[in-house]
């Protein structure tokens, strides 16, 4: 996997702005609950200031009533300082929650709408961390970073204040200790970043190796390739193993360094508090309200390295996310004109397309097809069949040329009214680990049962369906493993009919179905294709002969075309491919 990651700098004003826009509606409950982190803040430095003057008054003084007020207005401090943590907590953990499952909604409708192209470049397991792994990281921005991170600087500098209002030589003496505190803290956090970036890698690297791998098993076991793939996860794994041992072992030094630190400190106050309180220049609540205060101090100093590496990978996530998107990789969907009322009719017009630049796969394509006629693409493999039938549902963008529809240009129409008009059938077919009926109406409501089942009867796969466990309503479990390659392209076939197309591609629709199912499909398509456009691509000649036009296609350009016999008389590049498909059915 190509490596992507970057410093993440905490105060980059262009990402925190974005991480800011993602609270969207919710920024009133944000600031809500910096208030309420401010609040608990406050509060923070009253135990302390109350126990000083519990033990120089009431207990010096031997006034149990004073001493029991005392208590009881210690016990409200806590009670209410309980009661703020426990909104403070509820607060943070709603609003991250909120805040990723509206980020992840949105990535996954940029998903949806980028065009094939993205896809061809990118692994689907970083698209997963991005959606998953780095939406979460978010969360924890949310409900640890920003807000808190403001709370632990407002309580630093509270205590702080308090402390020298307090006693300004304990002050000092404190203060004394933070500069090693600080640089350790310092150490921990850049160590930790560089950990944290490492254990991100590695869960994408890991994504990325499971998805395929699982995706592809069949291949693995096919070529015996079980013990090599193992040892790659075992390879992996260990460097995912390693990368979150590496910051385990920071966490592990940092935090008694730094409760060493604060024991030092704490050390040195009760030695000097103690002489001043044997020459009576202090009083013992002032010391034990300083020992409370270190503590209260170093705190937040330990949990800023925390939440600044939470801010940090977030600012990196961020970055992923926000470049995901604004990608401007998608299909632009420009055109306003309707195809409700599509004949089918359709032009390719000079229409050359690369999927890199300049290395052309189409060159100079230019063919009509008639309402109602059936166009058959014929060529070796990487002929450009395929490229072909992409441009005409807008998959990919045509570097030059035009391609009509109804003699109005393809870019003219209405992206979804458009494709809701193509109904394509292709050779590697995917269906979704969901119910027969949800794989061919793929959610749509307008398409009924009765629909759905009538479709099934006309292309033959009616028989077969009913004849599994539970019908339409049976699960096929992902990409259809639970039924055959003939059951698959039968119900592909459906899904594309049942949507009532009036352009069908059929992308070697038959190729991998045996000879009942294929004649099965071949007198379902002679119903069906009455009134409709066909584009067909096929390795098996037999199945397009009467083909109104059939293109030879050989590395990007058109050879031949004509009908089944003009092309065996021209005895040119179609006749050798049928001479060689004959002998070897012989």
């Amino acid at each position: 996997m190509k490596k992507e990651e970057n410093s993440g700098k905490i105060f980059d004003a262009q990402i925190l702005k974005r991480i800011y826009g993602f609270l969207g509606p919710y920024k009133l409950r944000f600031w809500g609950l910096v208030a309420m982190i401010m609040l608990m803040a406050c509060i923070v430095p009253l135990n302390p200031l109350l126990i000083r003057h519990t033990i120089d008054n009431e207990i010096a003084q031997g006034d149990y009533t004073g001493l029991s007020l005392m208590l009881l207005a210690m016990l409200g401090v806590l009670l209410v300082q309980g009661l703020l943590q426990f909104v403070n907590t509820y607060m943070a953990g709603w609003l991250g929650q909120t805040v990723i499952r509206d980020i992840r909604i949105a990535l996954y409708n940029k998903i949806l709408n980028l065009r094939l192209k993205f896809f061809d470049d990118t692994p689907i397991g970083r698209l997963v961390t991005r959606t998953v792994s780095d939406v979460e990281t978010l969360n924890d921005v949310f409900s640890e970073g920003l807000a808190s991170i403001a709370g632990d600087i407002l309580q630093l500098v509270l205590i702080t204040g308090v402390m020298f209002y307090t006693d300004w030589r304990l002050t000092l003496i404190c203060l004394l200790t933070v500069p090693f505190m600080v640089v350790s803290t310092y150490v921990f956090k850049e160590y930790i970043k560089k950990s944290f970036g490492e254990v991100r890698l590695a869960v994408a690297s890991l994504n990325s190796f499971v998805q395929e791998h699982i995706t592809g098993m069949n291949i693995v076991q096919i070529f015996n390739a079980e013990k090599t793939e193992y040892e790659k996860f075992v390879n992996i794994n260990k460097q995912h193993r390693d990368a979150n041992i590496r910051s385990i072992w920071a966490y592990s030094v940092y935090f008694p360094v730094a409760d060493v630190i604060l024991a030092t400190g704490t050390g040195l106050i009760v030695w000097f508090g103690s002489k001043q309180i044997l020459q009576h220049d202090m009083t013992l609540g002032t010391l034990t309200a300083f020992i409370m205060f270190m503590n209260l101090f170093f705190r937040p100093i330990r949990f800023l390295a925390d939440r600044f590496n939470t801010l940090q990978m977030g600012i990196v996530s961020t970055e992923r996310i926000i470049k995901l998107l604004d990608s401007d990789d998608y299909v632009t969907n420009q055109g306003t004109f309707k195809a409700d009322n599509l004949r089918g009719d359709v032009t390719f017009k000079n229409v050359w397309f690369a999927y890199n630049d300049e290395e052309y796969v189409l060159k100079n394509i230019s063919f009509d097809v008639k309402q109602g006629e059936t166009i058959a693409l014929v060529g070796a493999t990487g002929a450009g069949k395929s490229s072909t039938i992409n441009l005409l549902s807008r998959f990919y963008e045509i570097n030059k040329g035009e391609i009509f529809i109804d003699g109005r240009n393809l870019h003219d129409y209405e992206l979804n009214s458009l494709r809701s008009k193509i109904g394509v059938v292709l050779q590697d077919v995917f269906l979704f680990s969901d119910t027969i009926e949800k794989n061919i109406s793929l959610g749509d409501p307008t398409i009924t049962r009765e629909k759905i089942i009538e479709a099934a009867k006309l292309v033959g796969a009616h028989d077969f369906i009913e004849r599994l466990p539970e019908g339409y309503d049976y699960n096929v479990m992902e990409r259809g493993a639970t039924l055959s390659v003939g059951q698959r392209q039968l119900i592909s076939f459906v899904r594309a009919l049942v949507h009532d197309p009036k352009v069908i591609v059929l992308d070697e629709a038959t190729s991998s179905v045996d000879t009942e199912t294929e004649e099965m499909i071949q007198n379902a398509i002679a119903k069906l294709m009455k009134g409709r456009t066909a584009i067909v691509i096929a390795h098996r000649l037999s199945t397009i002969q009467h083909a109104h036009k059939i293109l030879v296609l050989d590395k990007g350009e058109i050879k031949e075309q004509g009908t089944h016999e003009e092309l065996l008389e021209k005895e040119g590049w179609y006749a050798s491919l049928h001479q060689m498909q004959y002998k070897e059915q012989i």
